[in-house]
């Protein structure tokens, strides 16, 4: 049996400035704010709305192991909540790059993550019913994300 992937949305994630909290028994804890955003696909359009953060630990051998949660609000006022987990990790002069905050390609790391959505609004309950995976863009003031459905 094969599977597809079919294109669901790409959205733009503005995030706030990294809050380092320090050593974890896992590694660095750090938390990212979620600012806003916006979001566009063929069936699904609208704002990340302000409020959700990224938490994430960097692990002794480097890689970002991340969760982020946060809430779209679609055109017709539909929420829907996200929680995104990942694995970012890529070179160490790449990655210094991006944790400076220096804008690096997209095909020098790897950045991928396995979105969940939740949503009561029946218009979309199809997102509660089906699996997704996202490929992921590090950006100074933004992550940029393109989302899947595994069909």
């Amino acid at each position: 049996m094969q599977m597809n992937l079919e294109f669901l949305m790409e959205a733009k994630v503005t995030v706030g400035e990294v809050q380092e909290v320090g050593m974890a028994p896992t590694g660095v804890r750090r938390i990212i704010p979620i600012t806003g955003g916006s979001f566009k696909g063929p069936n699904l359009n609208g704002t990340v709305l302000p409020g959700g953060a990224d938490w994430q630990i960097v692990r002794a051998d480097g890689v970002v192991d991340l969760e982020a949660r946060y809430t779209l609000q679609t055109d017709d006022g539909a929420l829907i909540t996200v929680t995104n987990r990942g694995l970012r990790h890529g070179p160490p002069e790449v990655m210094k790059k991006l944790a400076e905050g220096q804008p690096v390609s997209n095909d020098q790391y790897y950045f991928r993550t396995v979105p969940v959505f939740e949503v009561e609004n029946e218009k979309y309950s199809w997102l509660n019913k089906h699996i997704f995976v996202c490929t992921a863009e590090r950006h100074p003031d933004c992550v940029i994300l393109h989302f899947f459905q595994v069909m």
